[in-house]
């Protein structure tokens, strides 16, 4: 009889086993990401052969949009002007990419990319090109663009004027080129 009970829990012992096993396999592989998710957080490229002067493209990356303006000559010298109405004109704070820390807070002076998302409470901020009185802004906006949720402002190159509600610059995704006209998001190269 001792014989017999040894050898049930044994087998008992080992069924149990193997419903664990068989249980925790599938419970395990839940916690690696789905193609849909790893697609979610992939690079994304950007063709930005078409995007003319002053014009302003969006992408989607990781959900967020992506802004890509192709800044002219006059958006450049109005970010000059603006330096001293910004909160942090070099961008040195750690959560931006080195090639971010400029003035015009890019690779390309000329072309801007940006996470069009409020750094206050995450609204989704509005060009607002126009200079002047005709921006609805005031009668010195040097264009920009503002956040309709709480009234915080951002330059020519994303940078958030201060006594605003944002505490930071718009960011600066990381980004390379592929070639002149095509951008990848997402990727810097540096991972």
């Amino acid at each position: 009889m001792d014989c017999g009970r040894r050898r049930l829990l044994l087998w008992t012992a080992g069924a149990g086993g193997a419903a664990t096993v068989a249980a925790a396999v599938p419970f395990a592989v839940s916690f690696t990401p789905s193609e849909r998710a790893k697609a979610a957080g992939a690079p994304v490229e950007a063709d930005i052969s078409k995007l003319g002067p002053g014009q302003m493209m969006t992408v989607e990356w990781r959900g967020k949009p992506v802004w890509i303006i192709n800044r002219t000559k006059e958006m450049l010298d109005s970010l000059r002007k603006t330096d001293g109405e910004v909160s942090d004109p070099k961008s040195d704070k750690p959560m931006q990419p080195d090639y971010a820390k400029n003035e015009t807070r890019s690779i390309k002076p000329e072309i801007m990319v940006a996470v069009g998302i409020c750094t206050h409470l995450g609204c989704s901020p509005t060009e607002k090109f126009k200079t002047g009185a005709e921006s609805g802004i005031s009668p010195d906006w040097p264009g920009g663009f503002f956040c309709p949720c709480h009234g915080s402002t951002f330059d020519l190159a994303g940078r958030v004027y201060k006594s605003k509600p944002a505490p930071d610059n718009l960011e600066v995704p990381p980004h390379k080129y592929l070639a002149d006209t095509r951008i990848l998001i997402g990727d810097d190269g540096k991972a």
